[in-house]
């Protein structure tokens, strides 16, 4: 058998083999477990399909295989070894595939865009395999979860492993092993029975330890650079967005960025606000839980109106709601929405009246400049300021327009925005961080290119990396909302209007 290169990723991996194993890692590191990679890399160690495994069929019998305890009765997701264990592929986009299971071990692959509700609820309870064969092993019942660095707090779900990663034990995993090398050396040359017992103690101490460790691991793209090349990191640099790159390539987290357009934005712009009272009142009524609306959010002044602004686009429309308040100099962004491709602005603005339907002072400040006049994208015959202001108005709020103007220039408002962020504005924008979690990945994100907020990324295909919502659109809402309140304050008690305005 070929040797086999293993980066220090790999190696660290491979040496604790901890029975819950969470990687979070840059691309090209060398562990993805999607199923063509993995194949390929099984025929490299020598593993041959038609020889030592075979998936979606059940084994010819003339391999003389055993069989497994349990047969499937479906071969087609099924991966079946010459040594009699199958892995069974499951997907959550068919829901039950776990249900009625019974694994071993788990192997959840580009944890980032699983579902966590589902993974708890239909998968983590059939870890639940054979303990009378396999208990005494120190993998039964454990986990391999991979992935690169999540940018959502849904998909963050696996980075809570980390605090279950104790140093110590895998200090201690480490100083057994070099023991166990040290008495595999002696007994090469002096294979007395004392060996052999010491050697099996401590065997049996590294599974002891194994069977409760967790390794919890994070890597950037740059453990493997003997194998990509210093060209492929410059080429990856130029050609990905900055947030990308920041989380595909260098592995870290979702951060303000300080040399960003935002670059004054603190953690403490961001606050979090539940109206516990209410959801406690739910008990644990479920279907009622499911229904999320504006009576679980603490921060709203219900004798305030809602100021609200947009960003217009052909594929994604976005929306940032905020209210103002005067004596503490402040600006919350309370919440955010955006809808795309078939989803157009009347189905936007009606999630915000369907989130706002129990809020009680029916009144929105809405502020917007030229881009929202004189153009539609095919909505309609009207333009986008009457859209707004009509569907608002047909779900009975009334509405008073302030229009601000031309677009501010790039440079006049990022001054503007971050001398807010300064306190040294009118008003400090303020973020609720559970509400607006596609708009603070926009905002923290946005970098600056030749002057002006980088918006290249808006003229490239969605991928899973970079969706829309987490481009620069959803930004270009939240500082048309702060130039309005901060420039053109209104009073709070409003006028009704008509859509004839």
């Amino acid at each position: 058998m070929a040797k086999i290169y293993m980066n220090q990723m790999q190696r660290e991996a491979a040496l604790y083999r901890a029975n819950k194993t969470v990687v979070c890692a840059g691309r090209g590191t060398g562990l993805t477990n999607t199923l063509p990679s993995m194949f390929q890399h099984w025929e490299n160690w020598g593993y041959k399909r038609g020889v030592h495994w075979v998936v979606g069929q059940k084994p010819p019998r003339q391999l003389g295989w055993p069989d497994p305890f349990f047969k499937p009765e479906n071969y087609d997701n099924i991966i079946s070894f010459y040594t009699g264990a199958i892995g069974q592929i499951i997907s959550q986009d068919r829901k039950g595939t776990s249900n009625s299971k019974s694994f071993d071990y788990l192997d959840i692959d580009e944890a980032k865009y699983i579902d966590f509700e589902q993974l708890k609820s239909e998968t983590f309870p059939a870890n639940r395999g054979q303990v009378s064969e396999f208990g005494h092993l120190p993998f039964h019942h454990g986990m391999l979860i991979t992935s690169d660095m999540p940018v959502t707090k849904q998909g963050s779900w696996f980075l809570s492993y980390e605090k279950d990663c104790d140093p110590e034990t895998l200090a201690c995993i480490r100083a057994l092993l070099a023991e166990q090398w040290h008495l595999r050396d002696r007994l090469a040359v002096q294979p007395t029975a004392y060996l052999r017992q010491k050697l099996r103690e401590v065997e049996k101490l590294l599974v002891q330890l194994r069977r409760t460790a967790t390794f919890f691991g994070r890597y950037s793209s740059l453990v493997n650079i003997e194998v990509l090349g210093e060209a492929w990191f410059k080429q990856m640099k130029r050609d990905l967005p900055p947030m990308e790159f920041r989380t595909s390539i260098l592995c870290l987290p979702v951060d303000i960025m300080r040399d960003g357009f935002y670059s004054s934005m603190k953690p403490a712009h961001k606050y979090n606000s539940t109206d516990f009272h209410y959801l406690d009142s739910l008990g644990y009524d479920m279907a009622k839980l499911s229904v999320v609306d504006c009576r679980m959010d603490a921060d709203l002044q219900t004798d305030r109106p809602l100021c609200i602004a947009f960003d217009f686009n052909s594929n994604i429309n976005c929306l940032a709601v905020g209210q103002t308040d005067e004596a503490r100099r402040r600006l919350n962004v309370v919440k955010s929405f955006h809808v795309k491709y078939g989803r157009k602005l009347p189905d936007l603005v009606n999630d915000f009246c369907a989130y706002y339907h129990y809020f009680p002072n029916k009144e929105a400040i809405f502020y917007f400049d030229t881009t929202a006049l004189g153009s539609n994208y095919a909505v309609n015959d009207e333009d986008f300021r009457w859209v707004v202001i009509h569907q608002l108005e047909l779900h009975g709020w009334r509405v008073r327009p302030v229009h601000i103007g031309r677009p501010m220039g790039h440079l006049e408002k990022q001054l503007l925005i971050n001398r807010g962020f300064d306190g040294r504005a009118r008003l400090m924008p303020f973020f609720n961080e559970q509400n607006n979690e596609s708009l603070l990945i926009s905002v923290q994100t946005a970098g600056v290119y030749n002057g002006h907020k980088d918006k290249r990324a808006e003229k490239t295909p969605e991928t899973e990396e970079s969706k829309l919502e987490e481009r620069t659109d959803f930004s270009d809402a939240f500082d048309t909302l702060y130039i309005g309140c901060e420039r053109f304050p209104q009073d709070s008690v409003l006028l009704p209007v008509t859509s004839d305005w």
